[in-house]
């Protein structure tokens, strides 16, 4: 068994169990051990999706959780807030810290927030934004038509190059110069490559643009230097702090300090009321955590698992979007295989193995039917698992794949993964078995 990252044998063998929910809502208790059992005995492979800490989660669930706190340390609109004032000051410095920025704001409560905030702070109404489309890797909140960004701001999204699915630069500097947007916006949800961020920088200076990365996806990737960081780079920064990152549930954002004001305006009074001071607490142990020298290791293994995975499937047969990775997530392009994402994705969460459909570059499917699937290393990489157990994973999704009428098959495979699994405790969890 692969201990990378993994508690001791102590903690190991205290596994929360509920005791007080079980008395006061079995009901609830009982679906929460539902939850358990479908993780400990599953393959997560949602990229977005990662284990927090034993450490994190006390801090979330803590006390803190019952205490108002509008406004900021040391100019509160409630009493009381003398200790929450220091958890929050060590947050903020934590993160400022972590990412060598000038600013951060650490009450945001997601990344959807994070995002409307940081637009709120820099932009006005019907301002022109330039952002990588939703279809072909972008985010609901890079201006999606759907979504309030689409709204309020004036839009426009670059495309991946239709045979390498690779950002265009030269034909990202040919829009922008036509567009002369105030804003350009990058980072992505589904985009499987390394992006060039000082390209970014000199496309926006050039035509005398702002630039914002959303790093939600590969933050902790950053951290640990297997991918490039933005911070110096860029305008403003906002990013989760859970996906690669492992904390809680929540966001940030980080920003050079002539933006400190206005985007904490933005986001409080403007966007939201009482921040949840359990959480910013959680992202203060969380950036302590990240700051470890075995961070950097678990980061190294995300990338090294994501590479071996690609690898195998492209040696199975399969198409990936831009024909493999370079960070923590790819894309499988069904569309050869004669399945669709949503029929395939169905059927690997059938077979104990978490997914999601995800529209490929350039797709004819609906995004509630996609042509792809979406898988990701963080939270296997979590639990311990390394490259030569990523040869399995592979070898499961495509027995599932190519069988998907199969009952049997997927019953054998989801057997398979569950006694394989045994070995590797969740992290700083006990296997509650």
């Amino acid at each position: 068994m692969n201990k990378l990252n993994q508690p001791s044998s102590d903690k190991l063998n205290q596994y929360p169990n509920h005791e007080d929910l079980k008395e006061t809502d079995p009901e609830v208790a009982e679906l929460v051990q539902e939850e358990v059992e479908r993780v400990r005995d599953g393959i997560q492979l949602i990229p977005s999706e990662n284990f927090a800490s034993k450490a994190v989660l006390e801090v979330v669930g803590s006390v803190l959780n019952t205490k108002y706190s509008e406004g900021y340390p040391g100019a509160r609109y409630y009493e009381g807030n003398t200790t929450v004032d220091k958890l929050e000051t060590l947050a903020i410095e934590r993160a400022k810290a972590l990412f060598g920025a000038e600013h951060a704001n650490v009450q945001l409560l997601s990344g959807g927030p994070a995002n409307m905030a940081a637009y709120e702070a820099i932009l006005g109404p019907e301002d022109k934004v330039m952002s990588m489309n939703l279809a072909q890797g972008g985010h609901l909140t890079h201006g999606a038509p759907v979504n309030f960004s689409g709204k309020k701001y004036n839009f426009t999204h670059y495309s991946v190059d239709p045979d390498t699915h690779l950002i265009d630069y030269d034909s990202l500097l040919k829009e922008a110069r036509e567009i002369k947007p105030k804003l350009i916006v990058t980072g992505a949800t589904a985009y499987p490559r390394i992006i060039d961020f000082n390209k970014f920088k000199e496309v926006a200076d050039e035509v005398g643009a702002m630039l914002l990365v959303d790093m939600s996806h590969i933050t902790g990737l950053v951290v640990g230097g297997v991918h490039p960081d933005p911070v110096p780079l860029s305008d403003v920064v906002t990013s989760t702090t859970h996906k690669t990152l492992r904390g809680p549930r929540g966001a940030m954002i980080l920003s050079k300090a002539e933006y400190a004001k206005a985007i904490d305006k933005a986001v409080f009074p403007a966007i939201q009321a009482g921040p949840h001071e359990n959480t910013i607490a959680a992202k203060a142990v969380a950036f302590h955590e990240a700051s470890r020298p075995d961070f950097k290791e678990y980061a190294q293994q995300i990338v090294k698992n994501a590479k071996v995975l690609s690898e195998e499937l492209l040696s199975l047969g399969y198409d990936l979007v831009s024909g493999g990775t370079d960070n923590h997530l790819m894309i499988i392009d069904l569309r050869k295989n004669g399945i669709t994402g949503k029929v395939g994705a169905k059927r690997l969460d059938d077979a104990g193995i978490c997914t999601n459909k995800n529209l490929v570059p350039y797709d004819e499917k609906s995004p509630f039917v996609t042509s792809g699937i979406r898988i990701g290393t963080p939270a296997m990489t979590t639990r311990g698992l390394k490259e030569n157990d990523m040869v399995l994973i592979a070898r499961w999704i495509d027995q599932v794949l190519r069988n998907v009428d199969d009952e049997k098959n997927i019953q054998r495979v989801k057997a398979e993964i569950a006694e394989f699994l045994s070995q590797f405790p969740l992290y700083l969890f006990l296997d509650a078995k």
